[in-house]
């Protein structure tokens, strides 16, 4: 299907250089093989060891334009914190009745789950089902909270949660091919200074080993990390 636009896509980028990151995004953002408003996503590699509980790199970021996506948030909560979230505008907010949805009908049409501290007892039991998806509340990324107002309102406007791999990789969006390369940009940057200012105090020598960038169907491109460094960790 995409196979010649791959190609001819391919041929503008030269595997052997490492682009400064404007460079790559605007290589990307001209090389569209799907017919479709493709993701583009970096890929980071990070020189830490993922098994050493202190180097297991992980957070969130809101984006400054956002993920292209308006993500489904469900919340679970009781009482106040119930019209809280809905008044933020999250699409489903329960509790009990909820959690026995996806229990017993394997309900899981919601892209993030934020649950309030006083219900974790009970989100505890769905383990097995959102934990291997990713969607397992969890208080280091914000989605174990109180704050349910603040929470919802962050995820809708393009909060990213990002988490080191067992390779050491941290793969994450910064938008749609659509934003154009300005926005992409901002994006990069503002996803890659979190990543910077997530660096372990153990972690020795070059934190950001390689960075490639690319679109849900094109070709990776590789990104000079030299360059990028210093816009990261001047922020």
């Amino acid at each position: 299907m995409a196979g010649k636009k791959y190609r001819e896509a391919s041929k503008q980028i030269d595997r052997a250089t490492r682009y400064p990151l404007a460079d790559a995004i605007k290589l990307v953002a001209g090389s569209h093989v799907a017919k479709f408003d493709e993701t583009v996503e970096l890929a980071v590699r990070l020189n830490v060891d993922p098994r050493q509980a202190d180097q297991n790199v992980r957070g969130t970021v809101v984006l400054p334009n956002g993920t292209g996506k308006v993500a489904r948030v469900l919340v679970l909560a009781k009482g106040e914190k119930e019209k809280e979230a809905r008044d933020a505008g999250a699409d489903f907010v329960g509790g009990e009745d909820l959690i026995k949805k996806i229990q017993e009908e394997g309900w899981l049409d919601f892209d993030r789950v934020i649950a309030t501290p006083d219900m974790m007892g009970q989100v505890g039991r769905l383990g097995k089902i959102l934990g291997p998806r990713g969607l397992m509340p969890n208080p280091k990324v914000g989605t174990v909270t109180f704050d349910v107002g603040k929470a919802v309102a962050e995820v809708k406007a393009g909060k990213v949660d990002y988490r080191v791999d067992k390779a050491g990789v941290i793969h994450a969006p910064i938008g749609k091919l659509s934003f154009g390369e300005q926005k992409l940009l901002e994006n990069a940057h503002a996803l890659l200074d979190a990543i910077a200012r997530s660096k372990p105090a153990s972690a020795k020598g070059n934190y950001i080993r390689s960075i490639a960038v690319s679109s849900t169907m094109g070709p990776g491109i590789k990104v000079d990390p030299g360059a990028v460094r210093t816009v990261a960790a001047a922020a």
